[in-house]
């Protein structure tokens, strides 16, 4: 078994795991314990310096960074058809991509781990309160995606469930995580529950011990 994922649960992982899954090609599953500083230790910064998560082992080949490893997935397992191939859908799908990862994460960053940016702790409550209602419309973003943009075969890069899919799934997690409730976004919410219940990603949240709904009651 060459394939290797390094992954961390509900991590922006999540997307190449479920790729993997998908592809049903032989790998190995790696966790990291990022809250017990695994991606700080010597051994797994032999691997990948930035110590992030995702990391992809494909023999001795080292490749990090998410939308590497998605494109990469992609060439791997052209029969996936994880994204289309005509240059102007392919071109959109990985602007989505883009834009779900230069954005959209970076900005649930700001709000769960505001001690990156700064260390005062008003400037950080202002950073989590200010980024949360910036996430708000993001997810709007994200719902008005899905109103529009889903194929006839109802996802989002084309025939096949592929990686727009399950980042979608991530981000909506991480708005509940930040209090936002999913279910505010109805169309979002409809598809990420049938992302979930595809048998390939149903194996990825198993494994990785995922609730879907992180929204804690109101007191």
């Amino acid at each position: 078994m060459s394939l290797k994922l390094y992954f961390s649960p509900g991590a922006c992982s999540f997307v190449p795991h479920v790729m993997l899954q998908l592809s049903g090609s032989g790998y190995e599953p790696a966790l990291v314990k990022l809250h017990k500083g695994e991606h700080n230790s010597d051994e797994y910064k032999a691997i990948n310096p930035r110590s992030q998560v995702p990391v992809l082992l494909d023999g001795d080949q080292v490749i990090t960074q998410i939308l590497a490893i998605i494109l990469y997935l992609d060439q791997k397992f052209p029969e996936a058809k994880f994204l289309p191939t005509a240059p102007v859908p392919r071109a959109k799908a990985i602007e989505a991509l883009a834009w779900m990862n230069n954005t959209v994460h970076p900005t649930f960053t700001h709000i769960f781990l505001p001690h990156k940016f700064s260390d005062q702790v008003d400037v950080q409550a202002a950073l989590k309160l200010f980024n949360t209602q910036q996430y708000k419309g993001l997810m709007s973003e994200l719902e008005e995606l899905v109103k529009n943009h889903l194929s006839s075969s109802g996802w989002l890069s084309g025939e096949q469930l592929g990686p727009l899919d399950a980042y979608a799934l991530t981000l909506t997690r991480w708005g509940s995580i930040a209090g936002i409730d999913p279910a505010a976004y109805p169309a979002l919410w409809a598809h990420v529950n049938r992302v979930a219940s595809h048998p390939a990603v149903a194996i990825v949240i198993e494994r990785e011990r995922l609730q879907l709904n992180m929204l804690k009651p109101a007191a």
